[in-house]
């Protein structure tokens, strides 16, 4: 969020859908006769069967990124900024498991056609290896290789692969032409390698080197024939996981919760989709969520719920506006139209039939963005959250998270050190506070 050595930490460590599957001529098949069946054919999925979320990330712009001095994790490379004849492997835990998968690869900041000529996946071993028994080639259209166009995304066919919740999942891409760094994100730090050539089958890539940031991945379906809900947590670095030393990010902690809690009514997925810095109304580290709102939640397979929480960015950076560098007007923040922003994604959410619960803004005193304005806007735009009526839920966030002796601030117990992020023990308060079965209706 602020720009200073933390928010470079902060982004290092990660603070920073979709089509349907065919089906085959079932329905054709059952009203002509009753056809004899191969042995080893694989079962039809059922007719109910349908794709959902397990995994996503919201991508951002590496131009943007390499553009800003302090973010060494976008400065240029030795090899430049392409990959050429490389194998690039990133490696994820999906929060619903299930026997079929589907990957998908974005090209969505690209300036030229992304060439990707083979990929795979398979259930990772860790630091970037995997178990071979366990490799899926992946196909596009039943081809192996696949142009994915600027600014657009494609997914994978879908193949059969049993994956657990929680349980770390690799994707490969081969590259065998330049492939320029374009599109990606930043949700998890020390989670991609890249090796010389088509090594997208072996189980450790040649001459591995790590990749600061994650490319091209950014997403993976499991098909299920169960009742699903499909949670995207949509905001900044607070969502992102913006704690230090890798601490666990609050949607992370709610999907470990769902999954080692009291049975559930049926399998909830919660999906991260926050970028570190990201702010409501303007575009900074990526797209304003006003506009990548449709794309990274309602954009979800299978998506029923999203948990809104963002502002403060808006908020905190309010206080940097000065007469030598005036700021377009537009561009300046107020309760109002932060409020009319959340209000937009509402309707936005609504008019697709998906359920909205927004979190209040917590407390960042003490911190470059608080001045009195800043913590007035901040009050005013809680208030208007907290009277909502026309939305799904209300998770206050500012009153699990403040200090008791002085609830403009962070909570001792849950401040990383920088009065702004929460630590693990605030993002599992975060979790906590957040009524599971507003979820499952």
């Amino acid at each position: 969020m602020k720009l200073g050595s933390h928010w470079l930490s902060v982004l290092r460590q990660g603070v920073l859908r979709h089509g349907v599957a065919a089906v085959g001529f079932v329905l054709l098949a059952a009203a002509v006769a009753v056809q004899a069946v191969q042995p080893t054919a694989r079962p039809r999925q059922p007719a109910e069967a349908q794709w959902v979320a397990a995994w996503t990330a919201a991508p951002v712009d590496f131009r943007e990124l390499s553009a800003n001095p302090l973010l060494t994790a976008a400065a240029p490379r030795p090899g430049g900024d392409a990959f050429r004849g490389q194998t690039v492997r990133q490696q994820f835990e999906p929060a619903l498991g299930g026997d079929r998968v589907r990957i998908r690869f974005s090209n969505r900041f690209g300036k030229t056609p992304l060439r990707v000529a083979a990929a795979s996946v398979a259930r990772s071993t860790g630091s970037g290896a995997i178990s071979p028994s366990t490799v899926r080639v992946l196909r596009f259209g039943g081809r192996n290789s696949v142009v994915v166009a600027p600014g657009a995304e494609i997914w994978s066919d879908g193949v059969d692969l049993k994956v657990e919740p929680g349980q770390a999942v690799a994707a490969s891409a081969f590259f065998d032409r330049a492939a320029p760094f374009a599109t990606v994100h930043l949700q998890a730090a020390d989670a991609s390698w890249v090796g010389g050539g088509n090594a997208i089958s072996a189980a450790t890539l040649p001459n591995a080197e790590p990749l600061p940031l994650n490319h091209v991945v950014t997403g993976l379906d499991v098909m299920t024939s169960q009742p699903t809900r499909a949670v995207v947590a949509f905001g900044d670095s607070i969502t992102a996981g913006g704690g230090e030393a890798g601490d666990g990010s609050y949607p992370d902690l709610l999907a470990t919760r769902l999954r080692n809690g009291a049975a559930a009514a049926q399998p909830v997925s919660v999906l991260n989709a926050g970028i570190g810095g990201n702010r409501l109304l303007v575009d900074g580290i990526g797209p304003n969520g006003l506009s990548r709102f449709a794309r990274d939640a309602l954009g979800q397979s299978g998506v029923t719920h999203v948990i809104v929480l963002l502002g403060t960015n808006d908020i905190g950076r309010s206080v940097f506006v000065l007469p030598a560098r005036p700021t377009p007007e537009h561009e300046v923040a107020t309760a109002a139209r932060i409020t009319e922003g959340l209000q937009q994604l509402t309707k936005q959410a609504r008019a697709k039939g998906v359920k909205v619960l927004i979190g209040t803004v917590p407390p960042f005193k003490n911190t470059p963005y608080w001045a009195e304005s800043s913590e007035a806007m901040r009050g005013e735009v809680n208030r208007w959250i907290r009277s909502r009526q026309d939305v799904d839920g209300v998770i206050d966030f500012d009153a699990i998270l403040r200090n008791p002796a002085d609830p403009q601030s962070l909570n001792p117990l849950y401040d990383n050190g920088d009065h702004l992020h929460p630590n693990k023990a605030g993002h599992a308060a975060m979790a906590a506070a957040i009524d599971v079965r507003e979820l499952q209706e």
